[in-house]
């Protein structure tokens, strides 16, 4: 592995490449590296697609989640053999949380980038009208409106930078505020398209959150599949009871127990997809991997299976 040619694509504002440098394997060369930062402008793709370009055999993401789904999309785009490895470095990190990749440890997860096993992991891509602009993006973790994409969109910037993913907690009041309930045409798998009604709909590829809490809990990130989740919780007593089950049945509890199957509200239900249409009477938030897109009134989701090897 380390006589693979190495591409570093980090984002500078997470982290220097001083830190970077110290952090790296003893063994590893300079010749084997080249570095490429991410910009505003471009989080990822464009770096990505000029170190494929270079030939580069592995391409290391260094930052948060928006990093990481950027550098996931362009490898997958590219259906070639070059590996992804990830140094999570963000507030969620939830890829790497789901692949057990070190958080918090530069050494440990650049050990894992660089000699790590790898294997292949699934992608969702997303086709959506985004404020009339039609847009198409890959997601590793998760994509869909409601209370998930209302909480990215409330988040105190400067809270999450100092308390890190507890800023999510910070911001659910407000966002079960703004989550009220819309009518949804959804077609699963070619089916006859059904209506229904929620105010969440996350599309997940993986579903273990920070703190252990098992969001979707049949989630796997390898079997060419999605799991849904609808969630139609509507007075206080409902959403306190689908708060319990996933923060305490599914989070707290398994962990202190370490026990085994995850427990389901009444007012959350459970799908699984390969391909997925949504119609909405109403305009709503579309996010994906914790990056909010914007509003649309509808969005297609099929799954990409096997799209990337992850280390």
């Amino acid at each position: 592995m380390v006589d693979d040619r190495i591409a570093i694509v980090w984002n500078p504002s997470k982290t220097s490449r001083e830190d970077l440098e110290q952090a790296l394997p003893e063994d590893v060369s300079d010749a084997a590296l080249s570095w490429y930062e991410t910009t505003v402008d471009d989080p990822g793709q464009g770096a990505t697609g000029v170190a494929l370009a270079a030939g580069a055999e592995v391409v290391v993401a260094v930052g948060g989640d928006g990093t990481v789904r950027a550098v996931a999309e362009r490898l997958a785009e590219d259906e070639g053999t070059t590996d992804l490895a990830i140094v999570p470095l963000g507030t969620g990190n939830l890829l790497a949380r789901n692949l057990g990749v070190p958080i918090g440890n530069l050494g440990g997860a650049f050990a894992r980038a660089f000699e790590g096993e790898p294997r292949p992991i699934d992608l969702g891509w997303v086709r959506a009208d985004i404020d009339g602009v039609p847009q198409r993006h890959a997601f590793a973790v998760m994509a869909g409106f409601g209370i998930d994409a209302h909480m990215i969109v409330e988040t105190d910037e400067d809270l999450k930078s100092k308390v890190g993913w507890l800023a999510y907690v910070e911001s659910l009041g407000r966002a079960f505020d703004t989550s009220e309930i819309v009518e949804i045409d959804l077609g699963i798998d070619g089916e006859a398209t059904e209506r229904t009604a929620g105010h969440t709909l996350l599309v997940g590829n993986c579903g273990t959150l920070q703190g252990g809490i098992s969001l979707l809990p049949d989630a796997d990130l390898s079997d060419g599949e999605l799991d849904l989740l609808l969630l139609s919780a509507d007075s206080i007593g409902e959403w306190l009871d689908t708060l319990r089950s996933f923060v305490w049945d599914n989070g707290i509890r398994r962990l202190l127990r370490r026990e085994g199957s995850a427990q389901s509200a009444d007012t959350a239900a459970h799908a699984r997809a390969r391909h997925l249409r949504v119609a909405l009477s109403e305009p709503r938030v579309l996010e994906i991997d914790g990056e909010d897109l914007g509003e649309t009134t509808g969005f297609s989701i099929e799954v990409q299976p096997g799209a990337v090897r992850v280390r």
